[in-house]
């Protein structure tokens, strides 16, 4: 016997097997990073609801006004979900037979809500307040793209804590007069021009928070 215990080919192993840990690791890393951002598990998300509402119908080729629908946007932390109420100030009237809408027809009878499903969905650490940034101009474009032109409703901007510093940081590329908030194919010929009068004219009132404690409370 020459002494050896394993047979030749276990050396080839043994000095490969770093470079496959090292490689494997980096694998996970890579796979984790990219399976875990904002763009790959929120943007494009367009989950099914129980009622085919068309944005792109409503807010689009009619011309809805966002809050009619939103009517605490300007209010509160949250632009509330329509109740069935609101819905059937026209659909009592309008479509009153469409199979689509028989889930609405019935919560109006039973009073049961819609259970709708949510699409944009911030973790409960981050703190967002609707009314802070439509009163202050920032259209709901901003943050929720075209949603004139959805027929299903998809998140279309990542939402990541980068992306809304990256707007507090640079609210002057974005802000908008105040009555122009739901206008989404709003746009001016001088933005720097107009980001300028706004802020003389409502000072600190436009500067957004980039410390921890404006979204983290």
């Amino acid at each position: 016997m020459d002494g050896n215990l394993f047979p030749a080919w276990t050396s080839t192993v043994r000095d490969l097997l770093p470079l496959a840990l090292g490689g494997g690791g980096l694998f996970v890393l890579v796979v984790v990073a990219f399976g875990f951002s904002p763009n790959t598990l929120s943007v494009g998300y367009s989950p099914d609801q129980p009622i085919p509402f068309s944005h792109k119908l409503h807010a689009g080729e009619m011309g809805m006004d966002c809050r009619y629908c939103h009517n605490t946007v300007e209010l509160g932390a949250k632009a509330a979900v329509p109740p069935t109420e609101t819905c059937m100030n026209c659909h009592d009237r309008i479509h009153t037979e469409s199979p689509v809408l028989a889930p609405l027809r019935e919560s109006a009878e039973t009073g049961k809500p819609i259970e709708w499903n949510r699409v944009h969905d911030l973790p409960d650490y981050a703190y967002f307040n609707h009314s802070a940034h439509v009163t202050r101009g920032v259209g709901c474009v901003e943050c929720h793209g075209r949603i004139d032109t959805m027929n299903e409703v998809r998140q279309e901007k990542k939402l990541s804590m980068g992306w809304c510093l990256d707007c507090h940081r640079n609210a002057d590329d974005i802000i908008r007069p105040i009555d122009q908030v739901t206008n989404m194919t709003w746009e001016t010929d001088d933005q720097a021009a107009l980001a300028a009068a706004l802020t003389a004219a409502r000072g600190r009132e436009l500067a957004p928070p980039t410390n921890c404690s404006g979204c983290h409370r």
